[in-house]
């Protein structure tokens, strides 16, 4: 990326010349925006622009870093979800469209401006706890997660963002929760088996493999939770798990053998299936 001052528009066609991938356009958009401190449109507003050399040097880079494999939310800092801006580092996963179906099963079971317990396992950033605390301000909601580093991060995201209805407990699963019932379990746990070769590609390669990585062919995670969960729930109280895209029908027989009713998988945006739902009989 060599040349002194370049505009915006150069600096882009840069850029996708070192980057590849479907998303290598919006990549290159969202870091240079980023180093700019300015939205995307700024981009398209002002493409004759002639960056600076601090502009120049950080994004040169990114870029670099970027075309090695390194998540945009690892070089940014931060990534949006449920039109919450998050800060993640490599001590959490980094949140993913796929989990905003999770969000929105949840939310539509819970009734507005009714109060409720709901409960995270397993926060990582926060995404999943903020998202459902920032539209049901009458809900407690509490998060749990074995990661020290991942509840600070999730904490000053709550702290930042001026979310004050979720408390955050380290420990495993369920082991941290107090002696009560809850209306929701929600978590998005760790189910990709470690054979899969997935996790040796993408950003994935930069995420805590303990938040990626479950025993017992990648569902060893989903049964604790659902065990746990069922003695947690009150009656006709909800689990609503996320998954792998072939672990729908598995995930769906778990629940059901374990005693939870109206079992239910669906899919993610993408047509995928990622989220299924139980119910502790009341």
């Amino acid at each position: 990326m060599a040349g002194a001052n370049p505009s915006i528009r150069e600096l882009l066609a840069q850029a996708f010349d070192l980057l590849s991938g479907d998303s290598a356009r919006l990549d290159a958009e969202v870091l240079l925006a980023a180093c700019l401190g300015k939205p995307r449109s700024y981009l398209h507003a002002w493409p004759e622009h002639v960056v600076n050399d601090t502009t120049l040097s950080q994004y040169t880079d990114w870029i670099t870093r970027r075309a090695a494999g390194e998540p945009v939310a690892h070089l940014t800092g931060m990534r949006e979800f449920w039109s919450l801006a998050l800060t993640v580092t490599p001590d959490t996963l980094i949140p993913r469209p796929e989990t905003e179906t999770l969000v929105e099963l949840a939310l539509a079971r819970m009734a507005t401006g009714t109060p409720c317990r709901v409960v995270d396992l397993g926060t990582g950033s926060g995404a999943i706890a903020l998202a459902i605390a920032s539209e049901r301000p009458r809900c407690e909601v509490t998060a749990t997660d074995t990661s020290a580093a991942a509840l600070a991060v999730a904490q000053a995201n709550a702290e930042r963002l001026g979310i004050r209805n979720v408390q955050f407990l380290a420990g495993h699963w369920c082991d941290p929760l107090p002696a009560t019932r809850f209306d929701f379990i929600l978590s998005n746990p760790p189910y990709i088996d470690a054979d899969d070769p997935h996790l040796a590609s993408g950003d994935v390669r930069f995420e805590p493999r303990t938040a990626l990585v479950a025993g017992g062919n990648g569902m060893g995670e989903l049964e604790q939770i659902a065990s746990c969960a069922f003695a947690r729930l009150r009656p006709g109280g909800w689990l609503v798990i996320e998954h792998g895209y072939d672990q729908g029908e598995r995930t769906a027989r778990l629940l059901q053998s374990l005693g939870y009713g109206e079992v239910s998988d669906h899919n993610d945006a993408a047509g995928l299936s990622r989220v299924t739902l139980g119910r502790r009989p009341a």
